[in-house]
């Protein structure tokens, strides 16, 4: 079974309809399910699990881990207050340390303890009322006048202390019922202007309670739970004007209470957990952290979206229009029969398709793909959950793809070095290899990282190898050519921009190689041109595109090593719009100085290459080795040292840092050892991976979808299409966003094809009209951001 049976042979319109079928019923459940009451807030103060070790998943959303400064900022001139017993007093002391670390737990446990950071007008409070009781009745009832400053949140509880001092009497559970009906009002009238939050209690683990607290059992910590359930009423939906159940904390010491040091108070990282929810359910909604969706609101529509939902909605209603006018016509041109003759005529024979209806009809399948993009990423209708790192949730995809990709060979159609279909290899499964670290979240282990690196270094060495060689070839500098390459990668990219409101840089590989191909295409279309067709001619030239190559590395150095320069540069005006970031071009700076020379050595390596193919120094011959016996063992040899040794300083790498400093100098010893590997060996060369080739036909696509609809929240977490089943849930979003990718890769190529014609007069045409687009774009992004300000 070749791979062609599976990818190529295999009809995508079948792929196309089941993908549609998918998205039609994904989509209609999660409308159902959020119908009936989804709610991200709910969730996380309810429901979750943990992950691994100290990492807890909310049910159906992400949970952000806020900082010293965004607490503070979030909480500026904010009052929150803390009422129950120790447990609560636990809580107090976690969220405190999320705002200031150094805050000790000391003093009288059975007494009121105040916090105030003076500057940034923050103070809480822990008010000591281990019972629901008159006291607590009064210290709230206070609350409620209105002449009295209210809390802006207030979490409270207790239980515990009425169960220990009673002995766990049926008595104390009836009076702790009438006195937390008594309360309920009050709280429900705080819930109106206040953050109101219930916190149910925790199981004790009861082998290890001491005498005096063996009565305090999960049987009687149920019964209480169940009686401040039933008179808070936490089943209104109203988050306004309702007490909120903090009930998720009772998940957490399920798992972690075995490690409490008394049986009763729960280990410091579990509280630390809960605060940090309690922070999540209050600042999320102000600060709207990328990758912390729970309690955050739909981000609303901005007029660009608006004016993007518009236009694709007139090219589905066009395209509509034109199938049935279309399928009328064909109507009345069917075949009739002759009744004289009784045979069928036919009064028309079947028109090419219509530049227009390819135009339309591409438009209509990408704005229903941008609103599957929208609906995945911007509209909270699917869930989203957090990434957590193991070993083998990255390792074990690893080694099943490449199985995958050895079953799946072909014979190549050519065995020259770097031939399209090795290429196309190349980039199929390092692609793959990028998706799996990308949602494996793979990025925290440094080894890897390193590695992933040399993958992203290796896709610029071919941007250089290959538009280079193109340039040298062919001698091709037509507006036509750089207009094509232009489109291509930078369609996507733009449509995403304008329908996700997004800024051009987030997508940030994307600029990096156009930038590269315009410093490519710049550096030899200048005069003089040299091209192998004149170098041929006369050696000198050689001399002369060395001494271009030599200019283009002086200005990378001086661009590398002089951030002001580069940051001048790219913060003038229109381009700051293409490459600020969150308000400036630092990650742009750090992006491009990351593989600053490996396009260079990109472009190094073809001239070399093509300079020895020219003079026959290369034995590119079927099962021959690229060279003789004894030098390609040689530089076999050296090859399989070189990238072990670049392996080996990547898993030894401590620091990312410095890590970061050395890699744009040594990526290209893994990167050439690689190709000497491939191609040295003749029978090597001769085979290639048609199930990787496949991908690495769509791999800038796979890249850029992966951002909304297969991670999510701008690639911090992951798109949970089917809650509760994590291996389907990957399978599912998998073949939807495999499907999705080759199907705009498919239309970018429609496009590209009626959008930049080879006629240059009206390929002018074009531009302009392309020009006043991206002009009217800049204007209204411009009123969009004062809008926003």
């Amino acid at each position: 079974i070749k791979g062609d049976f599976l990818f190529q042979d295999l009809s995508f319109k079948t792929l196309s309809k089941c993908t549609s079928v998918c998205l039609q019923a994904c989509m209609h459940s999660l409308w159902c399910f959020t119908v009936t009451g989804n709610d991200s807030c709910e969730y996380l103060l309810s429901s979750g699990r943990f992950l691994g070790e100290k990492v807890w998943q909310p049910h159906s959303c992400m949970m952000h881990k806020y900082k010293i400064s965004e607490a503070k900022n979030c909480l500026v001139d904010k009052h929150i207050a803390f009422i129950g017993d120790s447990r609560i007093r636990q809580l107090f002391y976690s969220f405190v340390k999320i705002i200031n670390p150094q805050f000790k737990e000391e003093g009288n446990k059975h007494e009121n303890i105040p916090f105030e950071d003076k500057i940034a007008s923050v103070k809480v409070d822990f008010l000591w009322h281990p019972e629901v009781n008159g006291s607590m009745k009064q210290c709230i009832k206070v609350w409620t006048e209105d002449s009295v400053a209210k809390p802006h949140v207030i979490v409270a509880g207790a239980a515990t202390w009425s169960i220990k001092i009673h002995n766990g009497s049926n008595e104390a559970l009836s009076q702790y019922k009438v006195n937390i009906t008594s309360i309920a009002p009050l709280l429900e009238k705080l819930a109106k202007t206040s953050d109101v939050y219930w916190v149910l209690q925790d199981p004790v683990y009861e082998d290890l309670l001491s005498e005096n607290r063996k009565m305090i059992t999960n049987e009687k910590i149920d019964a209480y739970n169940e009686a401040a359930v039933s008179i808070l009423n936490s089943s209104t939906r109203n988050s306004k004007s309702s007490v909120k159940m903090f009930s998720v904390s009772k998940l957490i010491a399920q798992e972690t209470i075995m490690e409490s040091l008394d049986g009763l108070h729960l280990p410091e990282s579990s509280r630390e957990t809960s605060a940090m929810i309690l922070m999540n359910v209050y600042c999320n909604k102000i600060l709207k952290p990328v990758d912390g969706s729970c309690c955050q609101p739909r981000p609303p529509l901005t007029l660009i979206q608006k004016l993007a939902a518009c236009f694709f909605t007139f090219s589905i209603i066009g395209y509509l229009i034109f199938c049935i006018i279309h399928h009328n016509a064909h109507r009345k041109n069917k075949p009739c029969t002759d009744l004289e003759s009784g045979e069928e005529k036919k009064n028309i024979i079947n028109t090419p398709v219509s530049s227009l209806e390819i135009l339309l009809q591409s438009f209509c399948k990408l704005g229903l793909i941008m609103a599957y993009f929208y609906m995945c990423d911007r509209a909270n209708l699917f869930m989203k959950e957090n990434k957590f790192y193991t070993h083998s949730s990255f390792f074990i995809p690893i080694i099943y793809i490449l199985v995958l990709g050895v079953f799946y060979n072909e014979n190549t159609k050519e065995t020259k070095v770097l031939n399209r279909e090795q290429t196309d290899e190349w980039k199929g499964w390092m692609q793959l290899v990028i998706l799996i670290y990308h949602i494996s979240g793979a990025s925290t282990f440094l080894p890897v990282y390193m590695h992933i690196r040399v993958l992203v270094a290796a896709y610029l060495f071919q941007t250089g190898y290959g538009h280079f060689s193109y340039f040298w070839i062919k001698g091709d500098f037509g507006i036509h050519r750089v207009c094509q390459v232009l489109f291509r990668l930078n369609f996507l990219v733009v449509v995403l921009c304008i329908v996700m409101d997004r800024p051009y840089q987030f997508y940030y590989f994307v600029p990096l190689v156009t930038v590269w191909f315009i410093i490519i295409y710049v550096t030899l279309a200048l005069w003089p041109q040299i091209i192998q067709k004149k170098a041929n001619g006369n050696c000198l030239w050689h001399f002369g595109l060395l001494l271009k190559l030599a200019f283009l590395l002086l200005c990378i150095c001086f661009l590398a090593y002089s951030q002001g320069a580069f940051e001048k540069i790219f913060s003038l005006w229109p381009l700051s719009k293409c490459f600020e970031l969150k308000g400036n071009v630092y990650e742009w700076w750090f992006r491009w100085r990351l593989d600053r020379y490996v396009v260079f050595h990109g472009m190094l390596f073809a001239f070399i290459y093509l300079a020895l193919q020219k003079r026959q120094v290369l034995s590119e011959g079927k099962g021959e080795p690229l060279f003789s016996n004894r030098i390609s063992n040689f530089l076999l040899f050296i090859s399989v040292v070189s990238f072990l040794t670049y392996s080996i300083w990547a898993s030894s790498c401590k620091n990312k840092a410095e890590c970061n400093e050395l890699h744009p100098s040594v990526s290209v010893v893994q990167i050439l050892a690689f190709i000497l590997i491939r191609n040295i060996p003749g029978y090597a060369r001769s085979v290639y991976s048609s199930f990787f080739a496949w991908f690495g036909k769509i791999s800038l696509e796979l890249f850029i979808c992966q951002y909304h609809i297969w991670l999510a929240a701008d690639t911090r977490g992951i798109l949970v299409l089917i809650p509760g089943n994590p291996m389907l849930n990957i399978i599912v979003s998998t073949f939807i966003f495999v499907c999705v990718a080759h199907e705009i890769s498919r239309i970018t190529n429609d496009l590209a094809q009626i959008i930049i014609p080879k006629d240059t007069s009206s390929l002018l045409k074009r531009l302009a009209c392309i020009a006043a687009f991206f002009c009217g774009l800049l204007i209204l992004s411009s009123i969009q951001d004062k809008s926003r300000h």
